[in-house]
Parts: structure tokens; C-alpha cells; sequence
């Protein structure tokens, strides 16, 4: 099987090629921002909107004009891509089968600055050195060898800090993976609780750094605006920020590929992160209630990037030959997995379980997981996901509770 993969390593650009690298993000923003401020007003006037190849048309007639011709110095494969993004962006934006439909934003400097370059041909790689059109040569921190053919190149900039992005495709070796199935349930005081009893501790990313982030905050509110003392202070909130990402995305990715490589079939509550890390604060006629509590178990929520999380086990799954499952999470909290009474009061703490109908005690994270488990085995023996082929031998287990 084929699959397209990413690796991202961080480039080395000397100054000048940083200047270059900036100019070219930046022409590419001023398109993006002059063609989605066209198509904005023809919106408006209930007109046509500028599609891909007419807003390249007049991307060529731009560049060959006296006010505008800094575009030249950009690569013309970096401008279309960007036009196609938009495109791509303004159809999904109207598309009824997009859950998320907004139109296109603006796009801001020194926020998200990023450009493709789309032909491998015009793309070599060399070790630790990555040759780029109208750039040159610039070395990268190599951290695993490249596999596959390249596809594309992006280029993306982060916390004043350059990423090169290479997209290769290429032959996935689908290694049997264990004949297994488990039930995961996630939470802030532990991140995982898998239905074998296993716990994974959370790492709190965010938390750990709050004191040190909140104390460069202050510093920068106190310092003149703009001024070369608070463009200092902007990059060290932005240096722990940048720290935060790599620490929880570092948890997240060596988590996942150990779960994905150890099980077939992974069980899991489909969560509505969105749902439940809503403010409590409320409005001025009806005040909410316990509103700092909420916030910071909003806070601790988000820390944990459960979203993420799953995108990384799904897609990891799916290389290794496994399935995930979601069910709905009503009521695994306070159903008793042994005997399948449901109650409120089953729930002693945050981490006591004892039933008060056939009074089987247990950890509450254990607890909610096999149930989780028990309820994947309910999809599987109903037929809406088909068992993947290292398990097509293996009975289904607990198959008595799930029909009980």
C-alpha cells in the first residue's frame, strides 16, 4: 500500500536567505489577501468570485506592473499554490458536506507565514542540505532519513524559526500487528486509562510552564509597545510557547506509535472537545456558576490535546493494519462493567468506582475503559466495522456482557 508521509525538520538559513525567505512569504500573504479581498467584495455585490485561473491571470498582470512588480522575485509555482489554496478554501467554504463552513481569513504577518514549492524536479536533497528555487542550498537538522519519492516542498515559519516540510510517497510495509483490542479512556488526572488496567500518565505541557509564561507576560505588558525591549520580550513568550508544542507534541507522537504498533483494534469515547471546554462565565442576566473552577478545568482539558491525539492513533492505526473505534461516552462513568447497572452514585470520586447494585469496586478509569472495550465489541459483532485481517481468527471476547 502507498501512503503519503510528511518530515519536518528545522532549516539552518543564513541572513540573507532569511531575507529571501520572508520576501517570499510575504508576497505570497499579499496575493492570498488582495485576491480574498476581491472575492469579498464581489460577494458582497452578489458577483462572480475570482476562481483559480482567473485570479492567476491577473496574478501575471500584477507582476508585470509598475506597482506590483515585487512579485517577481518570487517563485510563480509558490504564487499558484497559494491561489489554489484559496480556491480550494473558498469551495470547501460553500461545499454542504464541510461540517466547518466559514469563508477564508486574512492572513496576518509573522502568523502562519508558510509557501509550497510543488515540483520535485526543481527540489534536491543532499544529506543535510535541501537545494530550493531562487534560495539555493540551506542545511536542516536531519534528525531520520527521508524514505520515498519527494512530492512537494513547504516551507513554513514558526516563533522566528524556519521548517522545511518534505512530503514523499511511499511503499507501506503492513506488519501484522498484535491480535489484540482494547478499550481507552481518556481524562485530565490521567491521560489514558487502556481496559488491561495500564495508565498513562499525563504530562501537563502547559501547566508545568504557566508560572514562567505568566511572568514573561507581565514583563512585556510593562515594556513600551513595539519598542526594541518588547519585540525582545515577544520572542521569549514566543520561544515558551514554542517549547510547550514540542514537549506535548513529543508525548502525543511516541504515545500513539506505541499504541498503534501493540493492538489491532483501539476503542474510544467520541469526545466533544468543543462541548465540554465551553466557557462557564455565562451572560449578564444569567451568570454562570463556579466559573474559575470551570476555567481551569478548561484549561487542563485543552493542555491535553485529546483531538490530536486521535487524529495521530487513527491515521497510525490505518499504516499498521488496525482500526479505531469511537462509541458514544453516555454513561461509562457510572455503569457498573459487571453487572450493567447504570447510576449516578456508582461514581464514589474522581477515582473510586463501587456499584451500589451488585457492589463490585474498581478503579473509575478502569472501570469506564472496559466498559469502552465492551461497547467496540458491540459495534464489531453488528457488523459496522469489519475486523481487520490479523483478528478475523480471534473470537470476540465479552461478547455475553455486550448481548446482556
Amino acid at each position: 500500500m502507498k501512503i503519503k508521509k510528511a518530515y519536518k525538520f528545522k532549516l539552518k538559513p543564513s541572513n540573507a536567505q532569511q531575507v529571501q525567505l520572508n520576501e517570499i512569504a510575504g508576497g505570497c500573504r499579499f496575493l492570498w489577501n488582495k485576491v480574498l479581498r476581491l472575492n469579498l467584495d464581489r460577494l458582497q455585490n452578489k458577483y462572480p468570485l475570482i476562481w483559480y485561473h482567473e485570479a492567476d491571470f491577473w496574478s501575471k498582470l500584477w507582476k508585470s506592473s509598475d506597482e506590483y512588480r515585487f512579485l517577481k522575485i518570487i517563485p510563480a509555482h509558490c504564487l499558484q499554490q497559494k491561489l489554489k489554496d484559496l480556491d480550494k478554501a473558498f469551495r470547501d467554504a460553500f461545499d454542504k458536506k464541510q461540517l466547518l463552513k466559514r469563508l477564508p481569513k486574512f492572513k496576518k504577518k509573522k502568523s502562519g507565514d508558510s509557501f509550497r514549492f510543488p515540483e520535485p524536479k526543481h527540489i534536491t536533497i543532499n544529506n543535510r542540505r535541501i537545494k530550493l528555487p531562487k534560495i539555493g542550498w540551506v542545511g536542516f537538522y536531519k534528525s531520520q532519513e527521508i524514505i520515498g519519492n519527494t512530492k512537494n516542498v513547504t516551507i513554513s515559519k514558526k516563533n522566528n524559526e524556519w521548517f522545511v516540510s518534505i512530503q514523499v510517497e511511499c511503499e507501506n510495509k503492513i506488519t501484522a500487528p498484535a491480535a489484540s483490542i482494547v478499550g481507552i479512556d481518556l481524562g485530565v488526572a490521567q491521560f489514558a486509562t487502556l481496559s488491561d488496567g495500564t495508565i498513562i500518565k499525563p504530562i501537563h505541557a502547559f501547566r508545568k510552564q504557566e508560572k514562567q509564561l505568566t511572568k514573561a507576560q507581565k514583563n512585556l505588558s510593562r515594556k513600551t509597545k513595539f519598542s526594541l525591549n518588547w519585540r525582545n520580550q515577544r520572542n521569549k513568550i514566543q520561544q515558551i510557547h514554542s517549547k510547550i508544542t514540542h514537549i506535548r507534541h513529543d508525548f502525543l507522537h511516541k504515545t500513539s506509535s506505541a499504541l498503534s504498533k501493540s493492538h489491532a483494534v483501539i476503542v474510544m469515547e467520541d469526545l466533544k472537545i468543543t462541548n465540554m471546554s465551553k466557557s462557564a462565565s455565562g451572560t449578564i442576566e444569567i451568570p454562570g456558576k463556579n466559573v474559575k473552577a470551570k476555567s481551569g478545568l478548561n484549561k487542563s482539558l485543552l493542555d491535553q490535546s485529546f483531538g490530536e491525539f486521535k487524529r495521530q492513533l487513527e491515521y497510525k492505526l490505518n499504516w499498521n493494519g488496525g482500526i479505531l473505534i469511537e462509541i458514544n461516552p453516555q454513561y461509562t462513568s457510572q455503569k457498573c462493567h459487571m453487572c450493567g447497572h447504570v447510576a449516578k452514585e456508582n461514581r464514589k470520586s474522581q477515582s473510586e468506582f463501587s456499584c451500589i447494585a451488585c457492589h463490585h469496586s474498581d478503579n473509575a478509569d478502569t472501570n469506564a475503559a472496559k466498559n469502552i472495550l465492551a461497547a467496540g465489541h458491540a459495534v464489531l459483532a453488528c457488523g459496522e466495522i469489519g475486523l481487520p485481517n490479523s483478528m478475523k481468527q480471534e473470537p470476540l471476547r465479552n461478547c455475553e456482557k455486550v448481548a446482556a
